[in-house]
């Protein structure tokens, strides 16, 4: 073999082995790159589903669970609780739950499924405040005496029942929110889908 065909022959083996090397990084840059354009887990999961296991939610308690970033509350309601809610018809803005805060399935007096479970997104709809619990009833609430218990938007003192109705004469102009949800089970919520679409 001539010292001309070995050049060509060790160029042209260079040039193979650099190829291949340029590809591989190639290759390398490309795929984080690629990867970094589809949505996190974290992203995925913001508007995903969510279950909540409420077999140790005793009557009375609440728990908070996130839904698309947003606190999603589930309280048990208690005979008495549900009671109240007679009381407050007179006195909230949209007793009948006319305005569409709610999926059609929870239209109704306890704006729920079950009447037991009030499952609601636990944003103000004055200014995007969150609400706190004031389930104690009367003078003990300091809410005045006749409290019957419900929630407090301690922002702006947006008062709500215990199934989310705004009371009439308050900045908030609209009941909380109702978020798609569905029973799994009869102690598992899906929140965010309901099986309607």
């Amino acid at each position: 073999m001539s010292v001309d065909e070995k050049m060509d022959s060790s160029r042209r083996q260079l040039l193979v082995a650099t190829s291949a090397a340029g590809g591989v990084a190639a290759v390398a840059t490309a795929v984080p790159f690629v990867a970094s354009l589809t949505p996190s887990e974290r992203a995925k999961a913001a508007g995903a589903p969510v279950e909540a296991d409420v077999s140790k939610l005793a009557p009375g308690e609440m728990m908070t669970v996130e839904w698309r970033g947003k606190p999603v509350w589930i309280l048990r309601r208690t005979p008495e609780m549900l009671e109240s809610l007679k009381k407050t018809n007179e006195l909230v803005s949209d007793p009948q739950s006319e305005r569409p805060m709610q999926p059609e399935y929870a239209k109704n007096e306890f704006r729920s499924i079950k009447p037991e479970y009030l499952v609601v997104v636990g944003i103000c709809t004055h200014l995007g405040c969150s609400p706190s619990e004031k389930f104690k009833t009367g003078a003990e609430s300091g809410m005045g005496a006749d409290w019957p218990g419900g929630f407090l938007c301690p922002c702006h003192g947006s008062v709500f029942d215990l199934a989310g109705r705004v009371y009439s004469s308050m900045p908030a102009p609209d009941n909380l929110e109702i978020p798609p949800h569905q029973y799994l089970s009869d102690t598992t919520i899906l929140i965010g889908e309901d099986g309607k679409a």
